[in-house]
């Protein structure tokens, strides 16, 4: 993945609607959420949830499938994970460093 591609990422979880959206999926495990649901929970008007739903699905942070006239979101936890990966693959890597307890 290269730093433009993180760097999307990164700057779709920036905004304060789309991390709500992500927070909600995340709580709803493998499981998924109907958009409607999301929606209601959320308090945003459908069109304003389907611009971010797009936008984080653009970067791959989130996937949706359809059954039957149900559309369902999913967390991609790859995606999410590889963000935490790339931002603590080189925790206390400098000569300097005091090491944490958490990496």
């Amino acid at each position: 993945m290269t730093i433009e591609d993180m760097a999307a990422r990164i700057s779709e979880l920036g905004h304060p609607t789309r991390l709500q959206i992500l927070k909600h999926l995340v709580k709803a495990g493998r499981t998924g959420t109907p958009v409607g649901d999301i929606q209601t929970a959320l308090d945003i008007p459908g069109s304003t949830l389907s611009h971010h739903i797009a936008r984080m699905m653009k970067v791959g942070l989130i996937r949706q499938e359809r059954e039957s006239r149900t559309l369902f979101c999913f967390t991609n936890y790859e995606a999410l994970n590889e963000v935490v990966n790339y931002l603590m693959d080189e925790c206390c890597v400098n000569d300097n460093a005091v090491p944490c307890d958490d990496c």
